[in-house]
């Protein structure tokens, strides 16, 4: 009998298994039913491991009877945006050049997730090599939100976040370089953590821009979100910008000195979305010390600075893709030039052939001093910023998103436009610091995020402050799927 067990969280879930209440394999069961109800209209995954599921769920369930429970989340299915390698399952970064490769190695997100007992239920859809906002730059298919199936789910890890939101798995992983985990946890109403550059190995993580790229966590609540993490986080060898280093102790809310950025509440944040953001805030002013003013002067610069960055080191990155090594490989090329050429123009979609231009262009001899060194030097700048920030509070709150969800379609011939959408994001992936978007309400039945923003290993006291949030906010209604 389906028991609609997908609607669970995490804890719900690892308390009816520890109680004998539920079976791992009726989870996996009833998430299997949610995807083959809804996946054809979200467009959510790209794979679906039923089998090796289902049978890792009958693992599961003899290792409880046994006595022998891996963790908090053993039996418990997890999605997998497909940028992070799965061993022996495709992992194709949503790209045309990688549409059939497949990794011979587990990133060690997937391990640490495998050694908890955790179920892989699929890979889920993104843009390419998670370049975009919207979920829509994914050579596969375009991903709907869950919300309304008229309009993005956010990107890059659209597909995550609509997996987690339509209840088609308890929770998700993704990646953030400059947003791509908060907006679209924002735009679909689930929790979304992007942790401190280096607190979870990048290794196995398909690079798109490696001093920003971080992985990160998309769950039901903020408790989830916690768990989830304290599993992949941890310092890793195989990494070589993993933090050796412990979290912050956790700080009781009611001591929190929180901080507003004047520059987060200018113009252009849509008035709705606004005036959700100020009502959260004043739902937590009972529960914290003090809520501040704050200013972070060279917030204005971030975007452009970010876009830079960005674009040089995915054209470095990309251009292992050759058409030689591995992936995609032109059938037409007359000689090894030609393999270069033609591979990487049949196989790359517009929006990587454009970042890789632009950030050859940024980082050619005649320019990289006109433009990249002096987007690293401003980026310093953008980092002062906070840690002067915080020598004064605790956290900072503020928007996700300028606005919620807009229509697949409406921002695709205008990048510009679509990249200021991570105009409150990306300020912190250049900083290296941890931030989470929260569910805090509703504008015109279409879910709007806070951003919990913390100095670096205060990942503790952002957990605290947003199960305190949740608590004073209440309980939200789920997305009509």
């Amino acid at each position: 009998m389906n028991m609609d067990l997908n609607k669970l969280n995490l804890k719900e879930a690892s308390e009816k298994l520890k109680n004998e209440k539920i079976t791992s394999t009726e989870i996996i069961d009833d998430c299997l039913t949610q995807i083959g109800k809804k996946d054809n209209d979200i467009n959510a995954y790209l794979t679906v491991l039923s089998d090796e599921a289902k049978k890792s769920a009958e693992e599961s369930d003899m290792r409880r009877k046994s006595g022998r429970v891996a963790s908090e989340i053993d039996g418990l299915p997890i999605a997998i945006k497909d940028v992070i390698c799965t061993k022996s399952i495709k992992t194709t970064a949503g790209s045309k050049i990688l549409e059939n490769f497949i990794p011979p190695y587990d990133a060690t997100v997937v391990s640490k997730l495998k050694d908890a007992g955790a179920i892989i239920i699929g890979k889920t859809n993104l843009d390419e090599f998670a370049m975009g906002s919207s979920t829509e730059n994914s050579a596969f298919k375009i991903t709907k939100n869950p919300w309304d199936i008229s309009r993005v789910p956010g990107g890059s890890s659209g597909g995550s976040a609509a997996a987690v939101a339509s209840e088609m798995c308890l929770a998700a992983l993704g990646s953030d370089t400059g947003g791509s985990i908060r907006f679209p946890a924002s735009l679909c109403g689930v929790v979304g953590l992007k942790p401190t550059y280096g607190a979870v190995s990048r290794y196995g993580l398909m690079a798109m821009a490696s001093s920003l790229d971080q992985i990160g966590t998309f769950t039901k609540t903020v408790e989830d979100a916690e768990i989830l993490f304290n599993i992949i986080s941890g310092f890793d060898k195989q990494d070589s910008t993993s933090l050796n280093k412990e979290l912050n102790k956790s700080k009781d809310p009611k001591n929190m000195v929180l901080g507003i950025p004047k520059e987060y509440f200018s113009e252009g944040l849509d008035p709705k979305v606004k005036e959700v953001i100020e009502k959260a805030i004043e739902k937590l002013k009972p529960k914290v010390k003090e809520v501040v003013e704050i200013s972070l002067p060279n917030a204005q610069y971030a975007l452009e600075v970010y876009y830079i960055i960005m674009f040089v080191e995915v054209s470095s990155n990309l251009a292992r893709y050759d058409g030689v090594k591995y992936g995609y490989s032109t059938k037409e090329a007359k000689d090894l030039i030609e393999v270069y050429f033609k591979s990487r123009a049949e196989a790359f979609g517009a929006e990587a052939k454009r970042r890789i231009i632009l950030g050859n262009y940024a980082s050619s001899a005649g320019y990289i001093d006109q433009y990249y060194s002096r987007a690293q030097k401003v980026r310093t700048l953008v980092k002062k910023d906070f840690e002067d920030a915080f020598k004064k509070v605790d956290l900072i709150l503020g928007p996700v998103s300028p606005t919620t969800a807009f229509k697949i379609g409406e921002k695709t011939d205008d990048p510009l436009t679509m990249y200021l959408s991570d105009i409150y994001t990306i300020s912190i992936n250049l900083a290296g610091i941890p931030a989470m978007s929260v569910p805090a309400g509703l504008s015109n039945n279409l879910p709007v995020g806070l951003q919990i923003i913390g100095p670096g290993l205060s990942e503790n006291n952002i957990f605290s402050l947003g199960k305190t949030f949740e608590g004073a906010r209440g309980e939200l209604p789920s997305a009509p799927v």
